[in-house]
């Protein structure tokens, strides 16, 4: 408990005077948020040699007749156009090939979608297997005062850009206490009665006090992703790329560290390598720990998630990239490719390939903020907005002699199936105490099922919401007391996937329609555990770095 509440009082400071230095120009403010940092950090400490647990089958099970381990790797922010199978960053010049394998020797669910255009409620979706709603987890936890500390700041610094909506009312809940309810059931947790075990290493982002850390949800061990540097800025071995256009970036580089914590420990670490090939050095010491028993690992990677930082090495080798950030991005792709590569090559290597299911994803789509207009192409929009550029994510599994290597499936599914697809392929139960939204998709993929998984699916963020009901899509883009901000599109995807042609006008009785199916959906949902401090203008079509102009179109998004 004690890094969880010095950890608060690290962000509530260091945001309060690090946003006020930047954006207001105090330049003694910012020095002393810089020389701060390490008053208000947890204690750091030495690298330690991690001793992760080894074991046997506690079940006794020969090898032969033990449930498949899991890998779920999960990328951050990672674009649909980021992977070479979509496409792929710079024109296809950096080759993702270990990562396109997964879904080559596996299934490519090519209509695979993230239960948010946000980080924090996809996970709690994918861990959970239900619409995060269900349990109040509608916005992503910031840090006390951060909203508004932002949208003052970015009103400052580009006063020629649209204003958000500030929202009043301040949360009872501090940011550790924000997350996924103690009582819902994870992935690791429904596994633990099928002698699993259960490791944890990266992003958490669902709750750390009250029960709602790895360790307290069904996690065996964690290695956790306490600050967001990749390596420390004046590293020798890193690039870096900072965003001037982006208002939060500066602020960010500024209190930044590269920390984790081991085991929820009370003290943190800074890794001697760069953070994504650190992390996989750990996922290949788990995954050798655990050859004799059945394993889940959810390797949760902080790539390529700002602040942009890049291994020197990697850099170096894409010098066909003209655009500096563009390039330290495509290096952290390298980074990512590499570590999939590596986690997959380990399986291989300890014998374990055709008894494990891999699973690759992201959390949502690319961001708008870090300038590169082509990462979620074909789609329109971004993270930050139910566009599909937001939701519509790379999304496969293989489990070799279950799943046809070259299977495709095109019908929608989403990120809360993958916990009925581990915990049933485990042979572990389901909850029957709650309404588990997710389904098998084992059964579509191997020709045991027909149609589609869903014949609807909704997402809500506040003044953002959207439904799909059949091949119809309704975006909803609805500020709380500003009914002149109200817009709503149509599309009919089956014709239309990347949302060119908005049908609203010609079709009032389906926008009717699908509107009735959001609102039965939100009625069966739980009001925000906590609320949105503001809703702001994304817009759809243009990225952060280009210009602003009256006839942008936009939604408001809330957090």
């Amino acid at each position: 408990m004690r890094i969880i509440k010095r950890l608060g009082v690290t962000a509530l400071i260091l945001m309060v005077i690090g946003i006020t230095a930047y954006y207001f120009r105090y330049p003694l403010m910012l020095k002393m948020a810089q020389t701060m940092v390490p008053l208000f950090q947890p204690e750091i400490v030495p690298q330690p040699d991690i001793q992760w647990a080894s074991g046997k089958d506690p079940l006794q099970r020969p090898k032969d007749q033990r449930p498949p381990n899991v890998v779920l790797i999960l990328a951050d922010d990672l674009g649909w156009n980021d992977i070479t199978l979509n496409g792929g960053i710079a024109g296809g010049t950096v080759p993702t090939p270990s990562i396109d394998s997964i879904a080559q020797d596996g299934v490519n669910f090519t209509n695979g979608y993230a239960a948010n255009a946000t980080c924090a409620p996809s996970r709690a979706a994918i861990l959970s297997g239900r619409y995060p709603t269900r349990f109040g987890f509608e916005f992503t936890p910031t840090p006390p005062g951060f909203m508004k500390l932002t949208a003052l700041g970015n009103e400052k610094q580009f006063p020629d850009r649209p204003k958000g909506i500030k929202h009043e009312g301040e949360s009872e809940l501090t940011y550790e206490t924000m997350g996924m309810p103690a009582g819902e059931v994870t992935i690791a947790e429904a596994l633990a009665d099928q002698g699993y075990h259960n490791v944890h290493i990266g992003k958490w982002h669902v709750g750390l006090a009250n029960g709602m850390g790895p360790l307290d949800q069904g996690f065996d061990e964690s290695l956790l992703l306490i600050n967001t540097l990749y390596l420390p800025e004046d590293h020798p071995d890193v690039v870096n790329a900072k965003i001037p256009f982006d208002g939060i970036d500066h602020f960010l580089w500024s209190i930044s560290d590269a920390t984790s914590s081991v085991n929820g420990g009370k003290t943190s670490f800074r890794p001697s390598d760069y953070m994504t090939d650190y992390y996989t050095d750990e996922a290949l010491k788990v995954i050798e720990a655990n050859k004799d028993r059945p394993f889940f690992l959810y390797l949760a990677h902080w790539a390529v998630h700002t602040p942009l930082q890049a291994l020197r090495e990697d850099y170096d080798k894409l010098d066909h990239i003209e655009l500096h950030r563009e390039r330290v991005y495509a290096a952290m792709i390298v980074s990512l490719e590499r570590s999939v590569r590596r986690v997959l090559q380990s399986l291989d290597d300890h014998g374990l390939s055709d008894n494990t299911i891999v699973i690759f994803s992201s959390d949502n789509g690319g961001a708008p903020y870090i300038g590169l207009p082509e990462i979620n192409k074909p789609y329109r929009g971004w993270k930050l907005t139910f566009f599909e550029g937001g939701i519509h994510v790379p999304f496969m599994i293989k489990w070799p002699g279950k799943i046809a290597g070259g299977t495709t499936f095109n019908k929608p599914v989403h990120h809360f199936d993958l916990f009925s697809t581990i915990v049933e392929a485990a042979g572990a139960k389901l909850p029957s105490d709650r309404k588990i939204d997710g389904v098998n998709l084992l059964p579509y993929v191997q020709g045991g099922k027909a149609g589609r998984p869903h014949d609807k699916l909704f997402w809500r963020s506040g003044a953002s919401q959207t439904a799909i009901v059949g091949n119809w899509k309704l975006n909803v883009s609805a500020p709380a007391g500003h009914p002149a901000l109200y817009r709503h599109w149509l599309y009919n995807l089956a014709v239309d996937p990347t949302e060119q042609n908005d049908l609203s006008e010609q079709y009032p009785d389906k926008v009717a329609e699908l509107k009735a199916a959001l609102a039965a959906h939100n009625a069966e949902q739980k009001p925000p555990s906590w609320p949105a401090k503001s809703s702001s203008p994304v817009r759809i079509d243009k990225d952060l770095s280009a210009p602003f102009t009256g006839d942008d179109e936009a939604i408001y998004w809330s957090n």
